[in-house]
């Protein structure tokens, strides 16, 4: 008699030139350690191969895999968004203690996934103010903040030095400059 395997775990696919996903990625694999050692979810970067990602799940198309979190699970079926998340949290040690709230129904609704799907969907649009370039054009209205955001640091971003007065040496005037 063969002995039970146990299933892959699952993998979550994120976009490795954002750096909003691989810090993620980063937390998700290390905190995804379980103590036997094994994972308890795999980050994997999706890359610029669609048939390696194909290979992964036939249905999975890599310009939606850029554009909403992914997370393959052993059984083929995919969760995205917020439902992905809530997956990840679920697999997670040090979070499983409340992703047990995503699950839970009233009237037939889940409130607390629809807080998360929500948050995602809010992430998903602001990361390029985070420095993300990869992750597509975002809104306008993104747009618009993250040019104003840039005007008030060019603004604000460097310290006004009064030009010095001539009763300093030029020595005294030079290592003010340095």
């Amino acid at each position: 008699m063969l002995a039970p395997t146990t299933p892959p775990a699952p993998t979550l696919l994120y976009d490795g030139q954002c750096g909003v996903c691989r810090g993620i990625a980063r937390w998700v694999h290390r905190a995804a350690q379980a103590k036997t050692g094994e994972r308890t979810i795999i980050a994997r970067p999706i890359g610029s191969d669609p048939e390696a990602l194909r290979a992964l799940n036939p249905a999975l198309d890599i310009w939606d895999a850029y554009a909403t979190i992914h997370v393959l699970m052993p059984d083929g079926s995919m969760k995205l968004g917020g439902e992905a998340v809530a997956e990840v949290l679920r697999r997670v040690r040090s979070t499983r203690w409340f992703a047990w709230c995503f699950a839970i129904r009233v009237f037939g609704l889940r409130p607390f996934q629809a807080v998360l799907d929500l948050a995602y969907a809010i992430l998903a649009d602001i990361r390029p103010l985070f420095g993300c370039d990869s992750c597509g054009a975002p809104s306008r209205p993104v747009r618009a903040l993250r040019w104003l955001i840039r005007s008030v640091r060019a603004m604000f971003g460097k310290p006004h030095h009064p030009p010095p007065t001539k009763h300093f040496s030029h020595h005294a005037v030079a290592a003010v400059h340095k």
